[in-house]
C-alpha cells in the first residue's frame, strides 16, 4: 500500500523517531516484538479461549479460528491502544475491545462475552497451576 511515496511499513518504522524529534513521546511499539507477542499469545490463549467459548457459547458458535482471530486482533489493537493511551484509560479501552471481539466472533451478548473471558482466565490459571505441579513452571515461587 503506497501513499505519496511512503509505504505503510516505513511509516510505522519512522513514526517513533518523528514523534520524538517533534517533541512528542517516543512510542514503544517495535514490529518484531509485536509479531513475537502475537505468536506467543496465539499459541497460549487461543486454545483456552476456544475451550471457554465452547463451554458457554456452544459448539456451533465458538470455532477455533474465531478464537485465533480474537487473540490476534486483541493483541494488535491492545498494543496500539496501550502505546497511545496512558493511565487507567488504556486498560479500560483494552478490556472493552477484548469483550467486543469475543462478542462479535462468538456471536453472544456482552454478559456472555464477559463470562467467557472470566472462564478463560480461570482455565488459564488452572492449567498453569497443573503445569507448575508437574514441573513445567515459567516462574519458580519461593
Amino acid at each position: 500500500m503506497k501513499t505519496s511515496g511512503v509505504t505503510f511499513r516505513k511509516a510505522l518504522i519512522f513514526l517513533p523517531r518523528v514523534m520524538s524529534e517533534k517533541g512528542g513521546k517516543n512510542l514503544a511499539v517495535n514490529l518484531d516484538v509485536l509479531v513475537i507477542h502475537v505468536i506467543v499469545n496465539t499459541i497460549i490463549l487461543s486454545p483456552v479461549l476456544w475451550l471457554s467459548g465452547r463451554a458457554l457459547a456452544g459448539k456451533d458458535k465458538a470455532k477455533f479460528t474465531d478464537a485465533i482471530w480474537i487473540v490476534v486482533l486483541g493483541t494488535v489493537i491492545g498494543t496500539l491502544f496501550g502505546a497511545f493511551f496512558i493511565g487507567w484509560l488504556a486498560p479500560v479501552i483494552q478490556l472493552i475491545i477484548w469483550l467486543a471481539l469475543v462478542k462479535h466472533f462468538f456471536d453472544c451478548g456482552w454478559l456472555k462475552a464477559l463470562a467467557i473471558s472470566i472462564l478463560a482466565a480461570i482455565i488459564f490459571v488452572v492449567i498453569g497451576v497443573l503445569l507448575a505441579l508437574i514441573g513445567f513452571a515459567l516462574f519458580s515461587f519461593i
